[in-house]
């Protein structure tokens, strides 16, 4: 056989449809922006899926034709602008490659811009219409997608990672890979069908690690391993995306076997459906965590639902640290994005004592004051190199301030938004987790697997903001319906 030419190519983000800011295209070129040999400089030895697809192709003895791969952190809605700015540069970079024997695709799933709601089906039905219905396209998403029809009508396979936290995209990376080489060494024809389950699992119901969906990935486990079955995936789904296909959903991927999948499918779909309440869960306010402080062993992960950085959640409101702050019974630590803060911070050398204004949106009424002693500046940036949510190595929190309050409790102010999925995040800055009877992460599940080997207390708190747990007190105007549990379909 001829060495194959394979494109690798992506446009990923998380798009919340119930923020006013969009996302343009800065907000990817402080993310990751990259084409070329610089995706493989980047993700090489990362546990990404990218890392896992070059793992592959390396190994099979592959031309590997790195293409684009363009992500920001989650947000609003992607400008109109900007998606045409981005559709138009990674189609110019594919025609420099082309032609290709098959296509490996970095999709998230959960992309809105503001034409196009399905964006990813767009783009990847563009990608199709390029390089023809021959070519085998085969990929990865995020299993907070929200999978539409024509995402799967337009590849051959899309492979959901099957954690969350996601630590397991190098792997599915290597899976997806796997597949299109087989695929094109004749040996498999993989086959793709949908199944959109009329339900929403709710957003602090979708860790991995424990029931109700430890059971149900163990099922879906079970099943996999059937005849003629390459892949089945689990797709949670994305609450904050005012879109029809929003909810949960189901890939089966087969070895050319309609009955088969029809099978698997209809089984997930009915172990989802008898155990439907299990997955909307029971939400905890911040009044009824309260009172678990002082009982629990230190330090507690305290995530802030509502400030979901993950989410696309700005991650700025102060909450739970206004209330940590009154009762003045706990030393915690918060990560906040306010770059006004930042500046203010700026003007103070190291031990200065200063009063610093806390954004916690923009009405300025609502801004925190604090007195508080400036402990560091400094650029943020780190590394990380154990696998966690998202497989990525490099991260920057652009310039940043630490400062402790009369009370004892230290925040972090940072001038770009952090995802907190690392606890490099606070050891690189000489912070040390074990200090603190609470830290609160910006988050659901995303930061379990960095906080959990220090935390043996985890609480997911139901606080205010665009994400909010309750997804049933979003207004929305596409989403399907019967979807339980909006609609009590059953």
């Amino acid at each position: 056989m001829m060495s194959l030419r394979i494109a690798l190519l992506g446009i990923y983000h998380e798009s919340n449809t119930f923020l006013d800011e969009l996302t343009t295209l800065p907000d990817f070129e402080k993310g990751h922006w990259l084409f070329g040999d610089d995706m493989i400089l980047e993700y090489k030895d990362a546990h990404h899926e990218i890392g896992g697809m070059i793992e592959v192709l390396e190994r099979e003895g592959v031309e590997l034709l790195p293409v684009m791969y363009a992500e920001a952190t989650p947000g609003g809605i992607i400008a109109s602008e900007t998606y045409n700015h981005l559709l138009q540069k990674m189609m110019d970079e594919l025609e420099r490659v082309l032609p290709v024997d098959g296509c490996l695709v970095v999709p998230h799933g959960a992309a809105v811009s503001e034409v196009f709601r399905d964006m990813d089906g767009h783009w990847l039905s563009l990608l199709r219409e390029r390089v023809g219905g021959n070519i085998p396209i085969i990929g990865t998403i995020d299993p907070h997608a929200n999978v539409s029809s024509l995402m799967v009508a337009a590849t051959d396979g899309l492979v959901a990672y099957k954690t969350n936290p996601h630590v397991d995209q190098r792997q599915v990376g290597k899976e997806a890979a796997d597949m299109l080489i087989r695929y094109l060494k004749k040996a498999i024809k993989p086959s793709s069908f949908l199944f959109q389950i009329p339900l929403a699992i709710s957003i602090e119901q979708q860790y991995t690690g424990k029931d109700p969906c430890k059971s149900l990935y163990d099922y879906a486990t079970q099943l996999s391993k059937e005849k003629d079955i390459l892949s089945v995936s689990i797709v949670l789904g994305f609450p904050y995306a005012d879109v029809k296909e929003m909810g949960s959903s189901v890939i089966v991927i087969t070895d050319n076997n309609e009955k088969r999948a029809l099978s698997i499918g209809r089984k997930i779909e009915d172990y989802i459906i008898e155990n439907r309440e299990a997955f909307v869960g029971v939400k905890k306010d911040i009044s009824s965590v309260l009172p678990l402080i002082a009982e629990s062993k230190k330090p507690i992960l305290m995530l802030d639902m509502g400030d979901n950085v993950g989410g696309g959640a700005p991650g700025n409101s102060t909450f739970l640290l206004e209330i940590l702050e009154r009762s003045g019974n706990s030393k915690c630590f918060i990560c906040l994005y306010d770059p006004n803060a930042v500046r203010q911070a700026e003007q103070y050398e190291p031990g200065a004592c200063f009063k610093i204004n806390i954004s916690n949106d923009e009405d300025e009424s609502k801004q925190l004051v604090i007195n508080a002693r400036l402990v560091a500046l400094s650029e943020g940036k780190f590394k990380e190199t154990d696998p966690r949510h998202g497989g990525q190595v490099n991260f920057d929190m652009g310039r940043i301030a630490i400062v402790q309050t009369e009370k004892g409790n230290t925040i972090m102010l940072t001038s770009l938004r952090a995802f907190p999925c690392s606890l490099r995040q606070l050891t690189a800055f000489n912070i040390h987790p074990k200090g603190f009877d609470v830290i609160i992460a910006k988050g659901v599940n995303a930061p379990i697997a960095a906080y959990e080997p220090v935390c043996p207390v985890i609480i997911q708190v139901n606080t205010p903001g665009v994400t909010q747990a309750d997804m049933t007190l979003f207004k929305y105007k596409n989403r399907r319906k019967p979807l339980f549990p909006f609609e009590r379909v059953w």
